[in-house]
C-alpha cells in the first residue's frame, strides 16, 4: 500500500479515548461528548451531572461528592492547580476523579456557559427518599411548579443556609440538578437533601402521615381557595415539622394545593410592590423558622 493511502488511514482513526494524559483534541472524543451531554443538562446516565467553574468544582469536593472526571483547558490550569489536582493523571489508581485536559477552543465547544473559565467536572450524586427529607424536627421546602432554575438553585441555597432539612420539586418545577439551578446554589445542592421529581398529591399524603404540617406560600391578595387561617410569618411556630410549599412565580400554588394546606402564609409588602418572586419568598420565610427555632433551642438550653 502506498505511503500516502497508510496517511490518509491514520488520520481517519478515532482518537483513543483515554490515551494516558495525552490532550483530547477531538470532538468525537467519547469523554468530550460525555462532558458535553452533561454540561448540557442531558448526560442520559442515572445521577450523573455536568458543573462547570472553579466555585463549583471546588464545592463539589469539599462536600465530599463524588466526581467521575474533570476537564481543563489552558485557561482553567489555575484554577486546576489551586485545587491540588493539577498533578493527577488521566487514569489514576486511586478514587480520585481522572483529570483531562483539551484545548481552550474544544472547552468551548462543550461548555454550556458563554464565557467558560475552563474548568468542568462530571459528578455522580446520591439519590434521596422521603425519609431523608424528614429526619429530626423537619422543614421541608416543597417547590410546586417554580419554572424558573435560578429562583430553583436560589432556593435551595436559602434552604441550607436556614437549616431545612430538604428540598423537593415536584409539578413541573425546573430541575435542582440543572446548569442553572446548580449555578445559582453555590454548592448547596452537593449537601442538601433533594428529591427532583415529586407527585403533588402523594407528597402530601406522606407529609401527613409523618406528622409534618403543610403551610402554603399566599400571593397577593390572599387566595380565596384557602380555608386555613391566614398568618403572617411571625405568627406561624415554626419550630413543629413544618413542609412550606412554594408556588410558581407567576401563578402561585394551585387553589387545591392550597386548599389542603394546615396553614396559609402572606409577607406583608409595602405598596406600591404587589408581590415577591418565589426564591425571595421563600428565603423570608426560611429566615423567620430559622429564627424561632434557634430562639426555641436557646431558651431550651438554658432552662434549668
Amino acid at each position: 500500500m502506498p505511503a500516502t493511502r497508510a496517511s490518509a488511514g491514520s488520520r481517519a482513526r478515532p482518537e483513543t479515548p483515554d490515551s494516558g494524559d495525552a490532550p483530547l483534541t477531538s470532538k468525537e472524543n467519547r469523554w468530550l461528548k460525555r462532558f458535553r451531554a452533561a454540561l448540557s443538562g442531558d448526560s442520559g446516565e442515572p445521577h450523573l451531572y455536568g458543573i462547570e467553574g472553579p466555585h463549583l468544582v471546588e464545592e463539589a469536593l469539599r462536600s465530599g461528592a463524588a466526581i467521575e472526571a474533570i476537564l481543563a483547558s489552558p485557561s482553567g490550569e489555575k484554577h486546576l492547580a489551586g485545587l491540588g489536582l493539577a498533578s493527577l493523571p488521566a487514569a489514576p489508581a486511586s478514587s480520585q476523579p481522572r483529570v483531562f485536559r483539551t484545548t481552550d477552543r474544544l472547552f468551548a465547544h462543550v461548555a454550556g456557559t458563554e464565557t467558560p473559565q475552563g474548568l468542568a467536572a462530571l459528578v455522580r450524586l446520591r439519590e434521596y427518599a422521603f425519609e431523608d427529607l424528614v429526619r429530626g424536627v423537619p422543614l421541608v421546602v416543597v417547590l410546586v411548579g417554580v419554572q424558573d432554575p435560578g429562583n430553583v438553585g436560589t432556593i435551595v441555597r436559602s434552604a441550607e443556609a436556614f437549616g431545612a432539612t430538604g428540598v423537593v420539586a415536584a409539578a413541573e418545577s425546573a430541575s435542582p440538578y440543572g446548569p442553572k439551578a446548580m449555578r445559582a446554589s453555590a454548592g448547596s445542592v452537593f449537601r442538601v437533601p433533594i428529591v427532583p421529581r415529586a407527585q403533588v398529591p402523594i407528597l402530601l399524603a406522606q407529609l401527613r402521615v409523618a406528622g409534618v404540617r403543610i403551610v402554603a406560600t399566599a400571593t397577593a391578595p390572599a387566595p380565596a381557595a384557602s380555608a386555613a387561617p391566614l398568618l403572617e410569618p411571625q405568627n406561624f411556630p415554626w419550630r413543629e415539622p413544618v413542609a412550606l410549599l412554594v408556588g410558581s412565580e407567576a401563578r402561585g400554588l394551585p387553589d387545591s394545593v392550597v386548599r389542603s394546606a394546615d396553614a396559609t402564609i402572606r409577607i406583608a409588602l409595602s405598596a406600591p410592590v404587589e408581590s415577591l418572586n418565589a426564591a425571595v419568598a421563600a428565603s423570608v420565610l426560611l429566615y423567620e423558622a430559622a429564627r424561632q427555632r434557634s430562639a426555641f433551642a436557646a431558651g431550651e438550653k438554658s432552662a434549668p
